[in-house]
């Protein structure tokens, strides 16, 4: 299974970020996370730095597009091979910047994705 980092995880179980971090962990898919308070899902622990995250396959993303660019750069620094734009995050500035680097874009509900065996 390919290492995923779910980016803006929360620690309120009624998230969205929250509740992937459950699903993915169910699934069995290598699970990290990065958000603005430190803490533990479903064996996560949440990061609120970036500095030891290993390589990852997919970012899923949850940071609206608002508080995105200041987050571009660390996001492709991290060299993911996919980004997931849940809903709410969609960023067609964003698209462009990974899409130039070479990474994929996939507008999609990671929740979806797990739930439908397409993740």
């Amino acid at each position: 299974m390919k290492k995923t980092l779910v980016f803006g995880a929360s620690l309120k179980p009624e998230r969205y970020s929250n509740l992937a971090i459950r699903r993915l962990v169910e699934k069995g898919i290598p699970t990290f996370a990065y958000g603005l308070r430190e803490g533990v899902v479903s064996g996560v622990q949440i990061h609120t730095t970036l500095v030891n995250i290993p390589a990852i396959d997919t970012i899923t993303l949850y940071i609206g597009p608002q508080r995105q660019p200041v987050i571009y750069e660390s996001i492709i620094a991290l060299k993911p091979r996919r980004v997931i734009f849940n809903p709410g995050t969609e960023n067609e500035t964003f698209y462009q910047l990974l899409r130039n680097k070479g990474i994929t874009v996939e507008v999609a509900c990671t929740l979806v994705l797990l739930a439908t065996n397409q993740f």
